[in-house]
């Protein structure tokens, strides 16, 4: 015989719209490590690259540019020679680093060893829609 289920006291309200914003932005492909990464100081775009294996120049670049068109982060160029770009988080970019630790933590403690990690992306083209 089929066991009836509880009908729920609360009505569903749906999703948080202030989270669907954060993983809008920081739920894309890279980003939340490139904000990570970001965390420990100012860098420039070739030292960006290699901090993030497998990520292509373009996703990178793109990434950059949403996320200071989303105010976490500024583009500072340097005149040369060379030229060289640097990227340093804003104070809202900033804010972000607590919420990334706690992440990490969790992972730690929660998430099995043997999951793939973001960068265990096989040879990846242009896009990076692996």
């Amino acid at each position: 015989m089929a066991q009836q289920q509880e009908e729920p006291t609360e009505p569903c309200t749906g999703v948080d719209v202030a989270l669907t914003r954060v993983f809008a932005l920081l739920g894309k492909r890279w980003t939340g490590l490139i904000v990570a990464v970001l965390t420990q100081r100012p860098w420039y775009f070739a030292e960006l690259r290699r901090a993030i294996p497998k990520i292509s120049e373009r996703m990178l670049s793109d990434r950059l540019s949403e996320l200071a068109e989303a105010g976490l982060l500024t583009r500072e160029v340097e005149t040369g020679p060379p030229l060289r770009v640097s990227y340093r988080l804003t104070e809202a970019g900033r804010a972000v680093g607590p919420a990334l630790e706690e992440l990490r933590t969790w992972a730690v403690a929660y998430l099995p060893g043997d999951l793939p990690a973001a960068t265990a992306c096989p040879e990846a083209d242009e896009s990076d829609t692996c």
